[in-house]
């Protein structure tokens, strides 16, 4: 395989469209995902540091706005009504503590 076409590592990339527009590997964890859709109502997300979290919910992010392009080649494309669109709301805690108001 030549260097020109091998796909790089996504060390450090959260964003889920960064990885699929980028030319980054991606293994494919949709299958999962609708299962996580599909099945349950709550889910409490409790992974070491630096295996996924950021990345699992942001794909999850670009699947519930109806990003369909970026899920091209991937299992859930077939398996998503991409007509039904969800508005997502998030909440990150990873800047640091917060000391004041303002």
């Amino acid at each position: 395989m030549a260097d020109q076409q091998r796909l790089r590592l996504p060390i450090g990339i959260q964003t889920f469209s960064e990885i699929r527009e980028g030319g980054y590997y991606y293994v494919d964890k949709t299958p999962i995902i609708e299962r996580l859709v599909q099945q349950n109502k709550y889910y409490f997300l409790s992974r070491p540091r630096r295996f996924g979290k950021s990345l699992l919910l942001d794909t999850l992010r670009c699947l519930f706005e109806g990003r369909q392009s970026l899920f091209e080649g991937l299992y859930i494309h077939d398996r998503w009504d991409w007509q039904q669109t969800h508005p997502v709301i998030r909440l990150s805690f990873g800047d640091g503590v917060l000391t004041s108001r303002e």
